[in-house]
């Protein structure tokens, strides 16, 4: 069941699995990208030019980047329950 905000379907938190980095979108997808963009060329001093780093890169961010890897974490959720819980990173390389 969603629940639907403007434009949102979210999911009930009765549903949300276990924490899991292989079920976090931002987990499997986008920390390792943005810190990709984030040191692509790069080298910090101070952790204030590296937090601002963060910020422009974080607001460089494709919208599609965000939905598709949001898209894939049904696919994700049906892997771990057919792994028995196990660990499925290896699944999707």
């Amino acid at each position: 069941m969603y629940l639907r905000g403007e434009n949102v379907a979210f999911i009930e938190p009765d549903m949300w699995p276990p924490n899991s980095p292989d079920l976090n979108p931002v987990d499997y997808a986008i920390w390792g990208a943005l810190q990709e963009r984030v040191y692509k060329g790069r080298k910090f001093d101070t952790v204030d030019q590296l937090k601002q780093a963060i910020l422009l890169e974080w607001r460089a961010l494709q919208q599609r980047s965000i939905d598709r890897s949001i898209s894939e974490w049904r696919r994700r959720l049906q892997c771990v329950v057919d792994q028995n819980g196990g660990h499925i990173e290896h699944l999707f390389r």
